[in-house]
């Protein structure tokens, strides 16, 4: 029978995990890099939900090991207390404390304090969620509504703005998250996050790429009017598709300005049933509100020019692999993730029932927006064309 031996880390080797982690790699690739499983990575990383723990540092107020030395010295020749402190420039009761601590005048060891007091040190700080039921059980019923930590951080300072006891940030908000040991939030709360997984990892983690075909004819996003880059007026469009399983999918649309969301039933995914699917839901907005869409370079577009001949909507191809280019959508179609988990099929869903998850992403703040809603910001387009 065989036995596992226990891997030990070096502080240096942990530093570098840390660095890794936050560069985005995988646990694979940095067991690779210690030539060690990728499990025994994660042991040191989930211990703190994959957020690094910060450096310890020593109190500028506290003994030094140098002056605790001093002290040692100074109770073998004799010296008091006193004249001890006068010494050190220190209070007599910082050292007549250090003594009581550690074994008095006849069992001071200098190196035996210094290390009891850093232990003493581990003590963590207890975290304002923590303190602060009220406000912890505020964060948890918004995150049972499926906001993020920073919907949840904007919207409390703009809610409460003179109330500095209602603001937490969106970082304390996740610590207690993927911290359990700070016992502020139930890590059943994880399961409401836009991505659900132990620990939490570094936006540089995954890119998404999606294949690209090449498009008969297509305008490139360089063409765009600095008018739509800018976002300086609405009715600019960003679109998607989003897939279940069994060859099932939706198209998502996001207005630039405002990031108001609309989603569209697709019977199939060739470019027929999506371009006729998109014409119809073009028709449901005055033309104020819909003058461009941006799109991947996916097959499902061929029929663009069909698209721009019944509706007057110029359509826009982004570079190859470069989804960031429609940013807006990006975001948007993780967050609908919280609604449409990946792997379920999602061809039962009616319209009616995209709309009601549209409703919800619409009406839930944004930080871009300065925590307004989508329809707050859309409403508001809508009345002055009207």
């Amino acid at each position: 029978m065989n036995s596992r031996t226990r891997t030990y880390y070096t502080e240096s080797q942990k530093a570098l995990m840390w660095e890794r982690w936050k560069d985005g790699w995988t646990l694979h690739e940095i067991g690779h890099l210690f030539d060690r499983r990728h499990t025994s990575i994660q042991g040191i990383l989930s211990r703190t939900g994959g957020i690094r723990p910060p450096d310890r540092r020593r109190s500028l107020a506290a003994l030094s090991l140098h002056e605790r030395e001093e002290i040692s010295r100074a109770l073998v020749t004799g010296e008091s207390i006193r004249s001890i402190a006068a010494r050190l420039g220190r209070a007599p009761s910082t050292v007549s404390r250090e003594l009581r601590r550690n074994g008095g005048q006849e069992g001071y060891r200098a190196t035996h304090a210094d290390s009891a007091a850093w232990d003493r040190a581990l003590r963590p700080k207890r975290c304002k969620l923590a303190e602060n039921r009220p406000l912890a059980r505020v964060v948890a019923d918004k995150l049972r509504l499926l906001w993020s930590p920073e919907q949840i951080a904007g919207w409390l300072k703009h809610t409460y703005p003179c109330d500095e006891s209602h603001y937490v940030s969106h970082e304390t908000i996740y610590r207690s998250l993927f911290i359990q040991a700070r016992g502020a939030l139930k890590k059943e709360l994880l399961e409401h996050l836009r991505r659900t997984r132990g620990m939490r990892r570094s936006r540089h983690y995954t890119q998404k790429t999606a294949i690209h075909g090449q498009i008969a004819d297509a305008v490139s996003i360089r063409e765009r009017p600095a008018s739509v880059e800018d976002r300086a007026v609405p009715g600019h469009w960003e679109g998607d598709l989003v897939f279940g399983s069994g060859s099932s999918q939706i198209a998502t649309l996001v207005e630039r300005q405002t990031r108001y969301v609309m989603l569209v039933k697709l019977d199939g995914k060739d470019s027929q049933t999506v371009v006729s699917a998109l014409i119809k839901n073009a028709r449901k907005l005055p033309q104020e509100l819909y003058k461009s869409l941006t799109w991947d370079r996916g097959t499902e577009m061929h029929g663009h020019k069909r698209f721009t001949m019944a509706t007057d909507i110029q359509v826009y191809f982004c570079d190859p692999q470069s989804p960031w280019q429609r940013g807006s959508n990006e975001n948007t179609n993780g967050l609908l993730r919280q609604y449409m988990p990946k792997g379920i099929d999602i061809s039962g869903y009616s319209q009616l029932q995209l709309n009601a998850i549209a409703r919800q992403l619409n009406q839930r703040p944004r930080k871009t927006l300065g925590f307004h809603t989508p329809a707050e910001m859309f409403s508001e387009r809508v009345a002055l064309t009207s």
